[in-house]
């Protein structure tokens, strides 16, 4: 009735059932781990299916940080002489920043509340007094006038209140960087054209850099809505001549395509150049929006209060984006822009007036850079106004390291290892350039001169010492 087995045959038995339990467990465990890795796997799809409804909207997509985001956080890391942004480290004039302080102050509380949404009333007459008289044309203070967040929001403005779906718009390069990616994010399509320099050798101007007269006038078509007018223009410093705004103007007047005028640098203008306002020209005024700042006019980059100025159909398109997104800009801000406006107003053509003491000031501190720049090997380009340097670098490229960085394009390279290494920053203008053009600001590097003298005295001897 008992099945007698032998010794070797129950352990080779008991073998048997242990490496088949082991077998199991080890099948099993696989099995848990295939179930969990699929899980992670389905956990992960579905999270990032559901992280994507989340991510940058089309209208976005392609957007990175700006070359500020960047260069700012290298500076606070390294902490050189920061030569590459474009404000002034000076004090601003006294007149503008005690007029701010008496308005903090003023006995009258509504000088800390909400002003007009379109502009406070004390600023926009003040501004339609000013270019009334420089355009000879009677602007109205309520319907031609729109005081934004700095000239950063008058140009968003009156792109998204403008460009529509597939709309194309010329933009010249380079170009301040934020040109392009509100184009995109109104739905337009960008178009290119460089300014190229006609001389590479000896004594370099600004208006150097010229237009291609016939690519301009392949660029507009029946779908082009706008063209993006910088002058005196960054960071070139160009300042157009009435020759080359003519042709602009034509083809905006053959085409019956809106001029976007970008002219926050109009009162710096050196050596006899005239800042001339395109909406002045022929049939302009009624196709023109003209854009200004009082952070470059009267040096206080960080009060962000800018304008728009033209016929009121126009003005009317940013007036929608502005109500519902800005609204309104700081009431102290506006009041003391104001003030300081109808000072000048008063001393228009003095010497004393800021808006020509300035670029005195300026043309001295350009010509002493444009120099220590020379000197160091580098070739500057003399621009005829605003407050920014270019300049070839290429001749000290044998001086650097431009392994040390792994930017794709060489100004960067540069920049960033003169920012780690001599204590000098400046700006990549590639960053103002469209992609397939980038490769023609790579031998250039931005320099800001409405800096201390003291400061602009450091930065060449800081070249002077690398060289020697």
């Amino acid at each position: 009735m008992f099945k007698i087995v032998t010794t070797g045959q129950g352990l080779l038995t008991r073998k048997t059932n242990h490496l088949y339990a082991a077998h199991k467990i080890i099948s099993d465990q696989q099995l848990i781990k295939r179930f969990l890795s699929n899980v992670s796997k389905q956990t992960s799809i579905e999270k990032n299916s559901s992280m994507e409804k989340f991510d940058l909207p089309k209208r976005l997509q392609g957007s990175a940080p700006s070359v500020w985001n960047e260069y700012i956080a290298l500076a606070m890391q390294y902490k050189p002489l920061n030569l590459g942004q474009g404000f002034p480290d000076d004090a601003a004039p006294e007149y503008v920043t005690n007029a701010l302080a008496d308005i903090a102050k003023d006995e009258n509380p509504l000088l800390h509340q909400y002003t007009r949404g379109f502009g406070h009333m004390r600023l926009v007459q003040a501004i339609s007094k000013l270019y009334s008289n420089l355009l000879h044309r009677e602007l109205n203070p309520l319907t031609d006038i729109l005081i934004t967040s700095g000239a950063y929001e008058a140009l968003y403005s009156s792109i998204m209140g403008h460009v529509d779906e597939d709309d194309e718009v010329i933009i010249i390069e380079p170009f301040f960087d934020c040109y392009e990616p509100m184009v995109k994010m109104a739905g337009g399509k960008p178009r290119f054209i460089p300014l190229k320099p006609t001389k590479t050798e000896g004594i370099i101007s600004s208006a150097d850099w010229v237009l291609d007269g016939e690519e301009l006038k392949k660029l507009f078509n029946e779908k082009t809505k706008m063209i993006i007018l910088n002058t005196p223009h960054n960071p070139i410093g160009k300042v157009f001549k009435p020759d080359e705004l003519e042709i602009v103007a034509n083809l905006c007047k053959q085409w019956n395509v809106l001029c976007l005028s970008d002219e926050v640098y109009e009162w710096m203008v050196y050596d006899g150049n005239e800042h001339i306002r395109i909406c002045t020209l022929p049939g302009m005024w009624e196709r023109t929006i003209t854009i200004g700042s009082a952070g470059k006019t009267f040096s206080v980059t960080g009060w962000k209060i800018g304008w728009a100025y033209g016929p009121s159909n126009l003005i009317r398109n940013l007036q929608m984006i502005h109500q519902n997104s800005v609204y309104t800009c700081p009431t102290p801000l506006q009041e003391a822009v104001a003030r300081s406006f109808e000072l000048e107003l008063n001393r228009l053509n003095s010497p004393e007036c800021y808006f020509h003491s300035l670029p005195v000031e300026l043309r001295e501190k350009r010509d002493f850079m444009a120099r220590f720049l020379k000197e160091s090997g580098m070739k500057p380009t003399i621009p005829e106004g605003g407050y920014f340097m270019l300049a070839d670098w290429t001749n000290l490229e044998k001086k650097i390291d431009m392994n040390s960085e792994p930017d794709k394009y060489r100004d960067y390279r540069f920049t960033k290892w003169m920012t780690k290494n001599m204590g000098l920053q400046g700006i990549p203008p590639s960053a103002f350039y469209s992609e397939s053009h980038k490769k023609l600001g790579e031998n250039f590097v931005r320099y800001c001169f409405i800096k201390k003298q003291e400061n602009l005295e450091k930065a060449a001897q800081l070249l002077n010492k690398w060289k020697n």
